[in-house]
């Protein structure tokens, strides 16, 4: 139990999250205990002819069905789109619904932290300006030639809804949060240090709820030959369904993914006072920087072992208290080889003994959003004492070799867990959540 005063303490009230294996909390969970896989072909462009045809898409979901003022958000990209959904269903979950209509939500204590990156780039548009004012004969772009096709094709809402803070400003709209407001982007850690931050800035006294998690989509002709070219993606097109092998002896890579999670936080003394149902609790965040490459973890996983210590520290907890470990586990050769060394470094004789799983075999890697999905994972595990397997681990890596939960749920007793998020540029965070 934490031993901050109930104004300190950071509770979750409400969780929701739209991803490639549903747009509920239920049917997601539901396919992440059984192994699910959201992986099939690329259908937001053709992408037949890239060294990766798959990633894991959201599928048959129409935000429209979650938010009371659709006139507001008609031009949402895909990653604002996702987030008002993942955002209802927390808002819901969290009983806000009856608060606000009784009057007694303050509305200058609600506040707003994401982790979000892009949506849906306007990439025909862009490269239809390009080619129009490419001067093939001076090997130039001719300004005036590219001006006049940029005003023709590309839409100022278009342009503005591709922006990374656009879900936070559709959100802050649709539930009038005129509180603390912040969008980081520190990619795939994006949505963890957000929770982290939401969860400071609940501790330090400036609001009473935070709407924090992410959203993000990255399958796109930019997004996928990006990673392509730094030879991060699977591509295992003839089996795509178990491309995504986090800790397997033969993974190639990470299968993206994209999608939204939000979590609803307060401090404790604000959900008892109003009678919530409270369904964790942030304990502990650590952050840090590797100071090492822009697309390398350091070798020994120094700033991801930091992170980690720093997380238990907050939490007032030991690497023996913790139950599981939620891992960042993309399916690089370089990630979780490196992430089995961090846990090793900060949980030494306990390490082989601390379970240890990767949904990202099942949903890809939403990006700025894995990590809140994630965390809402932890939430899941400690209500329902399962943990998620890591599916395709058939063959583990000799370097791998704690116990990553292969292929099958397990039933335990779970009290506390770590969530880890690793990101491009060494950005490290850690999340401590607990049952209540």
């Amino acid at each position: 139990m934490s031993k901050r005063d109930a104004s300190k303490r950071v509770v979750v009230t409400g969780i929701g999250w739209v991803t490639p294996l549903g747009h509920d909390i239920q049917t997601v969970w539901s396919n992440l205990l059984a192994g699910e896989c959201g992986i099939e072909k690329i259908e937001h462009f053709d992408a037949s002819t890239y060294p990766t045809t798959f990633a894991a898409q959201v599928r048959d979901y129409d935000y429209r069905q979650f938010v009371k003022h659709p006139e507001l958000h008609e031009h949402v990209g895909l990653n604002t789109s996702y987030a008002l959904g993942a955002a209802a269903q927390a808002w819901e979950c969290a009983g806000l619904n009856e608060l606000d209509g009784d009057g007694k939500l303050d509305h200058d204590r609600l506040g707003i932290y994401l982790g979000s990156g892009e949506g849906t780039l306007d990439f025909d548009n862009y490269v239809g300006s390009n080619l129009h004012g490419w001067d093939a004969s001076n090997r130039e772009i001719d300004a005036v030639k590219w001006a006049e096709k940029a005003k023709e094709l590309l839409d100022v809402m278009r342009e503005n809804e591709q922006e990374p803070h656009m879900p936070l400003t559709h959100l802050a709209l649709e539930f009038d949060a005129q509180g603390p407001t912040y969008n980081c982007l520190t990619a795939c850690a994006a949505s963890t240090q957000a929770i982290g931050e939401a969860t400071e800035i609940l501790r330090r006294g400036d609001a009473d709820i935070m709407m924090t998690g992410g959203a993000h989509t990255m399958i796109h002709p930019l997004g996928v030959t990006g990673f392509n070219r730094l030879t991060a993606l699977s591509n295992r097109n003839d089996d795509m369904k178990t491309a995504s092998r986090p800790f397997s002896i033969d993974r190639d890579g990470f299968v993206l993914g994209e999608g939204a999670g939000i979590m609803i936080l307060e401090t404790l003394e604000h959900a008892e006072a109003r009678g919530a149902k409270v369904l964790a609790e942030i304990t502990g965040y650590g952050s840090t920087a590797d100071a090492y490459r822009i697309t390398d973890m350091h070798p020994e996983g120094r700033g991801a072992a930091a992170a980690m210590n720093g997380a238990l520290s907050d939490a007032h907890r030991t690497p023996a208290d913790v139950d599981y470990i939620s891992a960042h586990g993309t399916g690089t050769k370089e990630n979780d080889s490196i992430e089995t060394k961090a846990i090793k470094r900060v949980f030494g004789d306990d390490a082989p003994e601390t379970p240890v799983s990767s949904v990202k075999s099942m949903m890809g890697h939403l990006i700025a959003a894995a990590g809140v999905c994630e965390a809402i994972v932890c939430v899941l595990a400690l209500r329902d004492q399962k943990l998620p397997p890591t599916i395709n681990l058939n063959d583990p890596d000799p370097e791998c070799d704690l116990d990553y939960i292969p292929n099958v749920l397990r039933d335990t007793k779970v009290d506390i867990c770590l969530s880890n998020s690793f990101g491009f540029g060494g950005q490290n965070d850690t999340l401590i959540i607990e049952k209540v």
